[in-house]
């Protein structure tokens, strides 16, 4: 900051030097014309100047600034990998090198948050990020004891009520992502009722959550309205691992849904293990975090996916410029936060990809709303509107708070 104040200051002093040559310049002008000329050249030689200026003092902080990340999982594990990403992107994009950026793979759900926490404190991080849900109360712990640094934590709620200034929640809307990926295994269960290979009463979704959790439970929710927009006959059953990865679990909860009659696999888990049991069963199946085309090359259609990036440039940008960083933060479409990955043209039905365009142009313009409450039923009724998080005819998830919220088992969703 002492940096930035100089090279301010500075400017300042030369803006007021060429001000002075400026007016010299034009007391000894014989002709308005030549007045006009000296003054414009004058100008453009003070903007030039304040622009050099501010770049050197952005360079200077962007140089200056330190950043500490803790992951529940590390590069092999997708939600992890997706961050990793995001933040390299988000530095790249602000000119930070790789070496300010100090990162802790594997850190559990447990205290050893609060330790790596202060580790990166003590280290010398100006802003601390944390990626999973069960280390929101330990990374809020170690932020009350270093006010001075900001910590920001994904997919949690506490910061709100937490009565600390430098804490913050985050999130994306994944939700619109697991809405258009729906529609993808839609169109492709709706090919296989027209080529007689299952009938409407065997469209059945199989889905492997890791907890039963308000995120988990919005994003498969939004997966199942996307494939019942196309396929109204559609149902779907989950089964839990509780577990964010493990890929062994994965595999066999995947399994046993196929076993029950599934047609189609979705997930909210983290690894490879529902791809490739659909692969040796041939069932098809949409993923999550990444491309799941390497592991299933025959069976997956796409996967949904977040954009960390976005997040991690705008809260970076707010501590080099000495902004205030929102309590809650959640983007979707409308900021290019999520999306999902290629489609597998060699199996996709034709014309999946216009349904995909057309959807997210909707979902980016608020045409088209996940939770719209017309499309679906609790217990046989339609959701009344509370003037809370329903009215306007929808459930407007991550909108009060960044963290998902929308808890409904609808009708056609079954848990076991």
């Amino acid at each position: 900051m002492k940096k930035k104040l100089l090279a301010v200051l500075l400017c300042v002093a030369m803006t007021a030097s060429l001000a002075a040559c400026g007016s010299s310049s034009s007391s000894d002008s014989s002709s308005d014309t030549t007045t006009e000329e000296t003054s414009d050249d004058t100008e453009e030689a003070e903007a030039a100047e304040e622009t050099e200026s501010d770049d050197a003092a952005t360079s200077s902080a962007a140089s200056d600034i330190t950043i500490g990340v803790i992951y529940v999982g590390d590069e092999n594990e997708g939600y992890s990998a997706s961050h990793i990403n995001g933040v390299a992107a988000a530095a790249e994009a602000l000119g930070i090198s790789s070496d300010q950026i100090i990162e802790k793979t594997n850190i559990p759900e447990d205290e050893s948050c609060y330790d790596a926490a202060v580790d990166l404190a003590e280290q010398g991080c100006d802003i601390i990020f944390a990626t999973s849900f069960g280390h929101e109360d330990y990374l809020f712990q170690a932020a009350s004891e270093y006010p001075d640094i900001e910590f920001c934590h994904a997919t949690g709620y506490q910061a709100a009520s937490y009565g600390l200034d430098n804490v913050h929640n985050y999130f994306d809307n994944i939700y619109e992502a697991r809405y258009v990926s729906g529609i993808v295994a839609g169109m492709k269960i709706q090919e296989m009722i027209d080529n007689g290979e299952i009938t409407e009463d065997e469209a059945k979704i199989g889905y492997v959550g890791a907890y039963p959790y308000a995120e988990v439970i919005s994003g498969f929710t939004a997966f199942y309205l996307g494939a019942k927009s196309v396929v109204d006959s559609v149902t779907m059953e989950v089964k839990y691992t509780n577990s964010w990865a493990d890929i062994s679990l994965e595999n066999e909860t995947a399994q046993a849904l196929i076993a029950d009659g599934c047609i189609m696999i979705g997930q909210h888990a983290d690894t490879t293990g529902a791809p490739s049991a659909c692969e040796d069963a041939g069932v098809y199946c949409v993923g999550y975090n990444i491309d799941m085309t390497s592991v299933a090359p025959s069976v997956a259609l796409t996967s949904s996916t977040n954009n960390w990036e976005v997040y991690y440039e705008y809260a970076i940008s707010c501590v080099l410029n000495g902004e205030s960083i929102v309590t809650d933060w959640a983007e979707g479409y409308s900021s290019g936060a999520v999306l999902i990955t290629d489609l597998n043209e060699d199996i996709v039905t034709e014309g999946t990809q216009e349904a995909v365009d057309e959807a997210e142009a909707a979902i980016a313009d608020g045409s088209l709303h996940v939770f719209d409450i017309s499309t679906f039923t609790v217990d046989g009724e339609t959701l009344e509107e509370d003037g809370e998080y329903i009215y306007d005819g929808y459930y407007h998830e991550s909108e009060l708070a960044s963290a998902p919220s929308f808890e409904y088992i609808i009708d056609g969703i079954t848990e076991k």
